[in-house]
């Protein structure tokens, strides 16, 4: 096994398994954590890997997070109860990695990022003092704010609530999300992009948000892709890696909400 340098605890994995779809409308993601269970994955990562498993041995679905009304906010669909379940995500993931253990967070719809990426951000910053970079493997850049967003779907905004791209003080609407909680956009790198609205675009540019598309991939292959992507973040840099299931092409990986050829 290759020992991470900000692990303390590498040979150790946190398991978090998100049944929640609330961040857009079509069922079904909710399901992939217990498909994934099923399928035997946590089996190779304790048997062919090695590690030793912190796991709860429960697919959450924050029902009792979730409020009867939810209605939108500033555009947002369901706005209260991603706020309440990434909330909860967040000190979970926390838990997990302020004691040096690498987190694996199985979701769900991409909006529990906000919560799987701020615990471990909080985590960093405490235990370290460094500021942590973020890997974003997606067909989409998911950085429209509530205001860019066509679709209101809150899948589509957690690295803007992540960088304080996207803001809001109400408590049980993202403000309690911290400084702590957050991650700089000199810090992040997307790999995989081909579906990015126009609002988004205007965000990666004017905010220099370095970006590698499918062409880019395709010209230069995946391996030079990830080491300029290494390059851009430093070598002295702990990373966490958010991977959506719709950067892979949907002939393979079809059972996504959002497919989009060529991944």
């Amino acid at each position: 096994m290759v020992q991470p340098r900000f692990l303390s605890k590498a040979d150790q994995l946190g398991i978090l398994a998100v049944g929640f779809s609330g961040g857009q409308c079509k069922p079904g993601v909710d399901a992939a954590p217990s498909a994934l269970i099923k399928s035997g994955l946590l089996n190779q990562l304790e048997e062919d890997l090695g590690y030793k498993l912190h796991y709860d041995n429960t697919v959450h679905s924050y029902k009792e997070l979730i409020p009867s009304v939810d209605p939108d906010y500033r555009n947002m669909k369901n706005p209260r109860s991603v706020s309440a379940v990434t909330q909860k995500l967040s000190e979970q993931v926390y838990e997990h990695a302020k004691d040096g253990r690498f987190v694996l967070t199985l979701g769900g719809d991409h909006s529990i990022a906000i919560g799987s990426v701020s615990g471990t951000a909080k985590a960093i910053r405490e235990r370290s003092g460094r500021e942590m970079a973020l890997i974003w493997v997606d067909a989409h850049a998911d950085i429209n704010t509530p205001e860019t967003s066509d679709s209101g779907n809150v899948h589509g905004m957690p690295v803007a609530f992540l960088t304080r791209l996207a803001e809001e003080d109400k408590p049980d609407i993202f403000g309690w999300l911290k400084d702590e909680h957050m991650v700089s956009v000199k810090k992040i790198v997307y790999i995989g992009l081909r579906d990015v609205d126009r609002g988004e675009k205007k965000i990666l540019r004017d905010n220099g948000i370095k970006a590698f598309s499918m062409h880019d991939i395709d010209r230069h292959g995946i391996g030079r892709v990830m080491e300029m992507a290494l390059g851009h973040i430093g070598s002295d840099t702990p990373i966490h890696l958010s991977f959506d299931v719709d950067a892979l092409d949907p002939t393979y990986a079809p059972s996504t909400g959002t497919p989009v050829r060529g991944g």
